[in-house]
């Protein structure tokens, strides 16, 4: 975990002065700004190369799809509700 320098320390010391509903507003604004970073490529990528493979399978026919209403049924008879 990264050192607290002292630019850093001081900026804390003058939150913790604020008002919880303050502190509450700069935390959002901090969280909010983190969330503007910009997205690393490599898993970005690699989810969209997965589910174009898996669209892929499924409009090939390779992959047969199972209606939800039938997996539910089988969990359900796997896995017995014990009350």
């Amino acid at each position: 975990m990264p050192q607290m320098t002292p630019k850093v320390s001081e900026v804390l010391a003058q939150a913790m002065q604020l008002s919880p509903q303050e502190r509450e507003l700069l935390i959002d604004q901090l969280v909010e700004s983190l969330d503007e970073e910009p997205a690393e490529a490599g898993p970005e990528e690699a989810w969209a190369d997965e589910i174009k493979r898996r669209v892929d399978e499924i409009r090939s026919g390779r992959v047969k799809l199972i209606p939800g209403e039938e997996v539910l049924r089988e969990l359900a008879e796997d896995f017995p509700d014990d009350k």
